[in-house]
């Protein structure tokens, strides 16, 4: 060598070795889907708020593609806001679509959400997944909106459920 640094493309592998050991364990499925006329109903619960908001997102990425042949090679952020419960699902959601939707087409195996503020609707959540590739990810069915038809959200002290209909 000359002695001068030689710099090298960033690899999503190495960008994976950046992240923790937790970061990288995946959570238990607790998100089915509901038969519906036109579109797909969303099921999901947890054992909190925060874990049913979480699988709902999962749940929507996981009917775009095969969510078990998404690695988690990186992570995406992201915020979102409402006036009530009803509408910060929807934005939440909502911005999990828009990653997926604009380059680089990001696809998520994993959310994590960091924030949860139920008496001002907000949330700040990681994304953990890579960019989309038809060659390892099978197409699923597109996405192309979430819906508050049939919106429906429990959270009490026996039951953290959300139900959603995404348009298809």
């Amino acid at each position: 060598m000359d002695g001068i640094n030689q710099l090298k493309p960033f690899t999503a592998l190495e960008e994976t070795m950046n992240l923790t050991t937790d970061e990288l364990e995946l959570p238990s499925c607790k998100y089915e889907y509901l038969d519906h006329p036109a579109d797909v109903q969303i099921h999901s619960w947890g054992d909190n708020l925060t874990e049913a908001f979480e699988q709902a997102a999962v749940a929507m990425y996981g009917y775009m593609t095969e969510i078990d042949t998404v690695e988690i090679g990186s992570r995406q952020e992201i915020e979102a806001e409402g006036h009530d419960m009803e509408s910060l699902l929807y934005n939440f959601l909502d911005e999990c679509l828009y990653e997926f939707s604009a380059e680089p087409f990001f696809i998520v195996r994993k959310v994590v959400i960091t924030e949860f503020n139920k008496e001002a609707f907000s949330i700040k959540a990681k994304l953990y997944g890579e960019e989309f590739d038809l060659e390892k990810h099978p197409q699923g069915t597109e996405v192309k909106a979430i819906t508050y038809a049939s919106m429906q959200v429990y959270d009490s002290e026996d039951q953290h459920e959300l139900f959603v209909i995404i348009d298809i």
